[in-house]
């Protein structure tokens, strides 16, 4: 339809962005899916920092403790005068670690879909680390996208921490695996962190928190889609749900509609029956084997590992095989 048709008849203009067609996609499919990426707005980036401290969810301050005691490995690992590139960087105090035990690092870059965070990081780091070339990418980093210039003769040091690999549906991790290789290079070094297989219990309380943040960041998502997109999402109308599929090894997030009810987004309508869900995420967990195999596949070599004495959680540096 063209543009004097579509006014004529009153019907709005879809966004030309890749957030609405992959929104009308997903409520458009069977079952209704969003892609998780789009948790991190402003407001949804907050949240997520605010699970992070919650006493119910242990992989971010697992994950620390594993960088903290072993980052004098990690960095004898890490070439001199080396670019370290965070793929989702979001806060930057895992990168921080990295930093203070490799001194010898020459370039942080930041990559992140959050532009507002990447900037507010940014600022700070350069005040607290004048010697270090801070060069932020906004970008979504499943993609490809292009790297600061000053760094193409630099080493590439990948860094992927907060269990985000497991995010992706199997064959998607693959191929992330597989686009951090072409965009690191070969020889290059990936510190990746992977959330591991464990107690049923310790794993839904991490995704089901009793304080409701988690709930709260979920629904977020409705609320950027009723700002960005003239949706008509009534939030009190669905419901935060979260469960360990045993089956799958994957923790999932969902919302659940509360009735049977119509939506709207970009002009589109979307119906709903009661009990109906949107897969927002899914949070699949590894055994180190099944981790050191899917790496293997991708096209990296596993160089190392380190874990939690609880056997929570793993951090893994991996090197790119040649082309």
């Amino acid at each position: 339809m063209n543009v004097q048709a579509r006014i004529a008849r009153r019907e709005p203009a879809i966004p030309d962005t890749q957030f609405a067609r992959d929104v009308l996609a997903g409520l458009a499919a069977r079952p209704k899916r969003l892609p998780p990426k789009y948790f991190y707005d402003e407001a949804g980036s907050r949240l997520f920092e605010q699970i992070t401290e919650l006493p119910e969810y242990y992989p971010t301050r697992t994950e620390l403790g594993i960088l903290t005691a072993h980052a004098p490995e990690i960095a004898r690992l890490l070439p001199s005068n080396s670019a370290l590139i965070e793929f989702g960087s979001g806060s930057f105090r895992k990168a921080r670690i990295l930093l203070d035990a490799a001194p010898t690092i020459a370039a942080y870059v930041p990559v992140d879909i959050s532009s507002e965070m990447l900037g507010q990081e940014a600022a700070e780091l350069r005040r607290d680390y004048p010697r270090l070339a801070v060069l932020p990418v906004s970008a979504d980093f499943t993609q490809p996208f292009r790297l600061p210039p000053t760094i193409a003769r630099l080493p590439h040091v990948g860094f992927f921490p907060g269990s985000t690999i497991g995010n992706f549906e199997p064959h998607d991790a693959s191929a992330f695996l597989r686009h951090a290789g072409r965009m690191l290079g070969a020889g290059s070094i990936l510190i990746i962190g992977i959330d591991l297989v464990k107690d049923t219990k310790v794993l839904n309380a991490a995704y089901e928190d009793a304080a409701g943040v988690t709930a709260k960041f979920n629904l977020n998502l409705l609320t950027r889609i009723n700002r960005e997109l003239e949706g008509t999402f009534d939030l009190n109308n669905f419901c935060h749900q979260a469960f360990y599929n045993t089956e799958r090894r994957r923790v999932e997030m969902h919302l659940a509609s509360r009735k049977r009810q119509t939506v709207s987004v970009c002009g589109r309508s979307f119906g709903f029956r009661a009990g109906e869900t949107i897969h927002t995420e899914s949070s699949y967990k590894y055994t180190a084997e099944s981790f050191v195999a899917l790496a293997r596949g991708s096209g990296w070599t596993p160089l190392a590992a380190w874990s939690d004495a609880q056997g929570y959680f793993s951090v893994q540096a991996l090197t790119a095989a040649p082309s």
